[in-house]
């Protein structure tokens, strides 16, 4: 059942789990990786993002165009959490309940049930801190914080939808240290995730991924760059031309690293609840 509180309605997502990520191997790919379950409880969600009306209504501002920044979407999420009674609404006492900003894991999740109202040309802000990767990305749903430094502590991840093509959206950042017209938000009221928080692993198998690499520029670079002249009856400038054959394979090796490598695996949540390495979420 729904929840119509302060005039906004959240809609009921059941629990389950959602992979975000891409276990493709290519270095472009790097930013999307690791591939990883993210487990989310029960909560509720707007499916549209807050409208001017209830922008004006919740931060009492008569402005014929509200814009959002950092400070104002703080403001909101903490009025309506403090005014929030879970009681009221049906909801299990035992938690602490709080209304923000959807984490990624949690945004993605719910789109998958309910499918939400998307707006052209807009940013909607998440919860999340911006990161380079999935590296020590959680898993149970709760927001990651920036844990750099430097002026991205003052970005937000995004979900950027598509000026023209309806229902493509893009993981995207937003500064929130200033107003701008084209954030918009939509809030989430979630049980808020209690002790150790897993974690995707924070450092892949860096001699694994070397002999990987090693391996695949051999076999698609070196090997190819001497085997083409033979095949074409030219084995003599194997012999002669040995370095411009291997300098040209190493290369070409290298370079089908930016688009192929074999898929990497995919972090489970239930193999990382099980293994002793967690991170504390404080």
């Amino acid at each position: 059942m729904s929840i119509q509180y302060r005039d906004i309605e959240f809609s009921p997502i059941q629990s389950g789990s959602v992979f975000l990520g891409t276990e493709k191997g290519g270095w472009m790919y790097s930013s999307q990786r690791p591939r990883h379950e993210v487990q989310c409880p029960e909560f509720y969600v707007m499916k549209s993002v807050l409208s001017q009306r209830q922008l004006q209504g919740l931060l009492e501002l008569s402005e014929t165009q509200v814009m959002l920044s950092g400070d104002r979407l703080e403001q909101i999420c903490t009025e309506l959490s403090k005014g929030f009674n879970p009681d009221e609404h049906g909801l299990d006492s035992d938690k602490t309940w709080e209304i923000r900003c959807p984490s990624e894991g949690e945004w993605r999740h719910a789109h998958e049930q309910i499918q939400f109202e998307l707006m052209a040309k807009k940013i909607e802000i998440l919860a999340d801190g911006v990161s380079d990767n999935y590296r020590g990305a959680m898993m149970d749903g709760r927001p990651r914080d920036f844990t750099g430094i430097g002026p991205m502590a003052k970005h937000r991840t995004a979900i950027e939808v598509h000026p023209n093509q309806e229902g493509v959206t893009a993981l995207s950042s937003a500064p929130m240290d200033r107003e701008l017209n084209e954030i918009v938000a939509r809030l989430v009221i979630t049980p808020v995730r209690e002790g150790e928080a897993v974690c995707v692993p924070l450092n892949a198998d860096f001699s694994a991924n070397i002999r990987g690499e090693i391996f695949w520029t051999f076999l698609l670079g070196v090997v190819p760059s001497f085997a083409i002249p033979i095949a074409r009856g030219m084995g003599g400038y194997v012999t002669t031309g040995w370095a411009n054959l291997l300098f040209g394979g190493l290369c070409a090796g290298f370079v089908s690293g930016a688009f192929w490598r074999p898929r990497r695996p995919t972090v489970l949540f239930d193999e990382r609840k099980d293994s002793v390495i967690t991170v504390r979420s404080d």
